[in-house]
């Protein structure tokens, strides 16, 4: 909790406020390695943010002191909720404080003071929202059967799918997670790859197991897999399947031809979620082949009881220069 704020105006609308924070010990991680989270709150927001002790002293446009300040308080909170902060939850922060899109993908404000943004907690790790995309479509997998996730990489959409497929795994909530990738990669075929079918199918569902390991212990995930409970299969393998109870992830959605769409979403079973996440910028389909994910997004777009969440390089939080490539490849500059 913060205490003992003040403001004074500035001239040309300039404003100083001095936030204090009760506990000395999270000040340290609110301020980051060498003040990192600072420095990056007074270059995104445009102010002077200078500690000192347990106090911060805010200067600059009274707008932008504003959007500081809750960013300080919304991170705060985190680390008295015991979240270990890292920059890119920093980074977060003032991405949902400042963002302008619209009403839906918002997260809810609390007194206008912080900001509340969606979660997924396992026993190993806590992830929280990085944009309001991020947020609206965390949200979305808590309330939906069936969601997409497509947008350029870099975004989360994939990483937060398998995340809260551990949740759900974790809690309970479904017997078993069926991660799957269509065997579709640029210049080679699952048969010219060395060993069995495992050894095959690893590589191109590498990505899925990565994120499992950051919401599981090792020893568990490998558990998982011996019993069942964890399932990693090309696409090819679904049909024929009805996949109750589950948490059903289709990864690289883009690379499917529109039969394989169908026959993949037809599989949804009573208690399961399933998400398709993609980027239907990267097809690797051969020429002349139509997507079966670009096909869905208008195809299924009015249909009740599936969400589609949309991510744009505004979304990328895998690094800034990711976002950069993103826009000149969409011809933004």
């Amino acid at each position: 909790m913060t205490k003992n704020r003040t403001a004074v105006s500035q001239p040309n609308q300039a404003e100083h406020i001095e936030l204090a924070f009760e506990d000395n010990r999270l000040v340290c991680a609110l301020y980051g390695e060498y003040d990192q989270n600072l420095a990056l709150i007074e270059q995104k927001l445009g102010l002077e943010a200078i500690p000192r002790g347990n106090h911060v002293s805010l200067r600059g446009p009274s707008s932008a002191i504003d959007q500081g300040r809750r960013v300080l308080i919304t991170l705060y909170d985190m680390l008295e909720q015991g979240h270990d902060l890292v920059i890119g939850d920093v980074d977060g922060a003032i991405r949902m404080i400042v963002s302008e899109d619209s009403q839906l993908l918002l997260p809810t404000l609390e007194n206008r003071d912080r900001i509340r943004m969606a979660q997924i907690a396992t026993r190993k790790a806590t992830i929280v929202a990085r944009s309001p995309a991020q947020d609206g479509y965390i949200r979305a997998m808590s309330r939906t059967e069936m969601i997409f996730g497509t947008g350029p990489a870099g975004t989360g959409k994939t990483y937060l799918a398998v995340a809260y497929a551990a949740a759900l795994l974790e809690r309970g909530e479904v017997n078993r997670i069926i991660l799957s990738r269509p065997a579709v990669e640029a210049g080679e075929r699952l048969g010219f790859l060395p060993g069995d079918m495992k050894d095959k199918v690893d590589p191109y569902l590498r990505p899925l197991y990565d994120a499992l390991h950051d919401m599981m212990q090792p020893e568990h995930i490998e558990r998982c897999i011996v019993s069942g409970a964890i399932e990693v299969a090309p696409l090819a393998f679904m049909r024929g399947r009805t996949l109750a109870n589950a948490a059903i992830i289709l990864d690289e959605a883009q690379n499917t031809t529109s039969m394989q769409m169908k026959m993949f979403l037809t599989r949804l079973g009573e208690g399961s979620k399933m998400i398709i996440t993609g980027d239907p910028s990267q097809v690797d389909l051969p020429p002349g082949q139509k997507s079966g994910l670009v096909e869905v997004l208008d195809l299924l777009s009015a249909v009740n009881g599936i969400h589609f969440t949309r991510f744009s390089h505004r979304d990328v939080v895998r690094h800034e220069l990711v976002a950069r490539i993103v826009r000149a490849y969409d011809g933004e500059g």
